[in-house]
């Protein structure tokens, strides 16, 4: 992708209120300096979304090590968010309003899949989540260079998530009763999480020409394809915890 153009940051400086020049988007793989930043935007409402919820599931935490490890997590996903406010700056952009339109992305998600249990919420900060971030990587495919790599260095900060999987994937295997009601679980937790990526898609159509510029379809719908490789990534997600799909 071309560098930023100088009306570009000039119109992202003056809070995108005006339009500025950009490529005809309507050619495969094409991107503007817009394009990043909704990027950027989605990414950095994702990451207030993690730490507002790290926060809550450590004051759920049943033992003083999960505690610590939610909190120093939830630390971790503020530090995320300034990379990507330094990114959104250097661009020109207004960080606070490039990520306005996502700031409650997952609200009704997390409204529809209330956990009744630890292990619930530990598989819906793994799966839930994962769907979110596995359709931020699709998208990251088609930024700017620089922009990629500020994406996917935040999108693959998952120390927290590894130590969760490891502690369903040691639950589970020990417990086939708790296996099979985690199972259900991440089927109800995929569903819902593939709709808030329709919602989002549906109110931001730009996103889905980012997501699907490297899907071998020519024409057509190709939304259908994106969506199945979201379900297959789940599908492996959850093969690594032991659990069915």
């Amino acid at each position: 992708m071309a560098p930023a153009r100088a009306s570009d940051r000039a119109g992202y400086a003056a809070g995108m209120t005006a339009a500025t020049p950009s490529p005809d988007v309507s050619t495969p793989g094409s991107t503007t300096v817009g394009d990043d930043v909704a990027v950027l935007g989605l990414v950095a409402g994702l990451e207030l979304a993690t730490f507002e919820r790290l926060a809550a599931d450590a004051a759920e935490a049943p033992t003083l090590k999960d505690k610590v490890q939610l909190a120093q997590a939830s630390a971790a996903a503020i530090a995320r968010l300034g990379l990507l406010f330094d990114r959104l700056t250097a661009l020109g952009a207004d960080p606070l309003v490039a990520m306005a339109p996502f700031a409650h992305v997952l609200d009704d998600f997390d409204a529809r899949t209330p956990p009744s249990t630890w292990w619930e919420r530990l598989l819906k900060a793994v799966v839930g989540y994962g769907v979110a971030d596995d359709f931020c990587r699709h998208l990251a495919g088609g930024l700017d260079e620089q922009t990629r790599a500020v994406v996917l260095s935040v999108l693959d900060d998952v120390a927290y998530a590894d130590v969760a999987a490891a502690e369903l994937l040691a639950a589970g295997s020990a417990d086939d009763v708790l296996a099979s009601r985690l199972a259900l679980w991440g089927r109800r937790l995929v569903g819902e999480a593939l709709g808030v990526v329709q919602r989002v898609l549906a109110d931001h159509p730009d996103l889905l020409r980012l997501a699907t510029v490297d899907l071998a379809d020519a024409g057509g719908d190709r939304s259908p394809k994106l969506f199945g490789q979201l379900t297959a990534e789940h599908t492996r997600r959850m093969a690594r915890l032991g659990l069915t799909a």
